[in-house]
């Protein structure tokens, strides 16, 4: 492993519209709501507005410092939705949550005509698993908002033909230089090496070994393991038993210098962050 250092957590700060993240002091913890009916953990359990409300209240509560809404899910083999139906299960609930939760709302989206909407309705940042290279609009739709987005690494096999670092980051190279031309501001990219897109178990675990050097992008790392796949290759667990999995692999990443953790169990992971932060940030965080 490379770049485990204790002064790697940059300070800086990003502008949500009216929320502020803070990087550096702390590691920011994102809670996950999936709105879908297929995604692969929680997929149906919060298709209705009220419970998704509910639960992302209780996120909220526990300690979660951005919600993250999903409305097509990006497992592996799931059905596409279109941006009517994708629309159809973000926008009711972003419409509400902007007004009753006092945290920054992000959109899980690739879609440009789908963030469009969510942003004119108020949600803060979006979340593009497919890092503003699917839809040729997304960059400009950032840009026009001014909000911060979170670039991944994906692609539609695991074939990589030279170091797989090297091609993970060279894919969001080429992101950040697409967002930048369209006029995103690159002080507003947050970088995600997309655990669980386009590798294999292997891959992945090979990708979590050298995180630390994601930091010479220059830019906030999130990482997003809860409950994948590597996690349930490693312990042989299905989903719902991989919380202690996912804790390591939160650990892990915020000792090589990640900023974000995208999380289903927000409790338990803020617990595990504050244990950690203490020791590597070398500060009380509260």
């Amino acid at each position: 492993m490379r770049n485990i250092s204790y002064n790697i957590h940059r300070k800086r700060e990003i502008k949500c519209r009216e929320h502020t993240l803070r990087f550096g002091e702390k590691t920011i913890i994102m809670g996950i709501l999936n709105v879908t009916p297929d995604s692969f953990s929680d997929g149906g359990r919060y298709v209705d507005v009220d419970k998704a409300i509910d639960h992302a209240k209780k996120m909220v509560e526990k300690g979660a410092d951005i919600i993250d809404i999903g409305g097509e899910s990006t497992r592996p083999g799931a059905t596409e939705v279109d941006a009517d139906e994708e629309l159809k299960r973000v926008l009711p609930i972003v419409k509400r949550l902007v007004k009753e939760v006092d945290v920054a709302i992000s959109v899980d989206t690739y879609k440009a005509s789908v963030a469009e909407k969510v942003l004119k309705a108020g949600a803060h940042m979006i979340n593009d698993v497919w890092g503003l290279q699917r839809d040729p609009l997304m960059a400009e739709v950032i840009a026009k908002y001014d909000v911060p987005v979170i670039i991944m690494h994906n692609q539609n096999n695991t074939e990589y033909r030279n170091d797989i670092l090297k091609e993970v980051m060279g894919f969001l190279n080429k992101s950040i230089k697409i967002a930048t031309n369209a006029g995103v501001n690159r002080d507003k990219i947050i970088l995600d090496p997309g655990i669980g897109f386009g590798k294999t178990p292997e891959q992945n675990m090979h990708v979590m070994s050298r995180l630390g050097e994601l930091n010479d992008l220059g830019c906030p790392i999130l990482l997003g393991t809860s409950r994948k796949s590597m996690i349930g290759k490693i312990l042989d667990l299905p989903s719902e038993k991989r919380l202690e999995g996912t804790l390591a692999t939160s650990v892990m990443g915020i000792i090589q210098g990640i900023d974000i953790l995208r999380v289903h169990d927000v409790e338990e992971n803020l617990r595990a962050s504050k244990v950690t932060d203490a020791i590597v940030r070398g500060v009380d965080n509260g």
